[in-house]
């Protein structure tokens, strides 16, 4: 069990790192603005299990394998920032459907399923655990294991907090917009190109 003090500190930490935009508040907004609030909150539950991949190779040392080999690294960094790059090109190409307040254009599931497509295969959430969370470990108090499961499942409800914040403030602002013109910009233009640019970004992604 990790020190009270380590998992103040942590959550601290965390909370600092998480409200700082990045590829999961990015996608959160996007899904808020173009798909509504159900939806966005479909996608904040996907990339929650996503960090938790992470937190669960973290506690088994796949992280620190990944980081060490530049094939598996390279694998991973590839996958997501292809995925990314092809959510973005997609979005460009496809004509906005017309939408009224209570439709959208994007399912529960696959929101779902791409929050934890997004966040699986970023390889900055495995670095973050490879180099952040071992801080926090104390060989004094215990299994290092089960305090990096404890220390990363608080992240991912911090995480989980953080992102539905999100969600819920992005998710206000969607029936002004559905009643202006910017909706259907914002949702081709806008939301592709932000998915492309966090692609070319993820690519960029080197090991420590």
């Amino acid at each position: 069990m990790p020190a009270f003090d380590s998992i103040v500190a942590f959550a601290i930490a965390s909370l600092a790192l998480l409200v700082i935009p990045g590829p999961a508040v990015l996608y959160v907004i996007n899904r808020s603005i173009s798909d509504g609030r159900s939806i966005a909150l479909a996608g904040v539950a996907g990339l929650e299990l996503g960090n938790f991949v992470h937190v669960v190779a973290a506690t088994i040392g796949l992280s620190a394998v990944i980081a060490a080999s530049a094939t598996a690294f390279g694998i991973v960094k590839w996958i997501g920032a292809g995925y990314l790059v092809f959510i973005g090109l997609r979005t460009l190409v496809r004509k906005p459907q017309a939408m009224e307040a209570q439709t959208s254009s994007l399912s529960r599931g696959k929101s779902f399923t791409q929050g934890i497509i997004v966040n699986t295969f970023n390889p900055k959430v495995a670095l973050f655990f490879l180099s952040f969370l071992p801080q926090f470990i104390d060989e004094k108090s215990g299994s290092a294991a089960l305090q990096s499961l404890i220390l990363g499942s608080l992240f991912v409800a911090i995480g989980l907090c953080t992102d539905g914040m999100y969600a819920f403030l992005a998710s206000a602002l969607r029936t002004t917009l559905l009643r202006g013109k910017s909706l259907p910009f914002v949702q081709r233009y806008v939301a592709g190109s932000v998915f492309i640019a966090l692609g070319l970004i993820a690519s960029t992604t080197r090991r420590a």
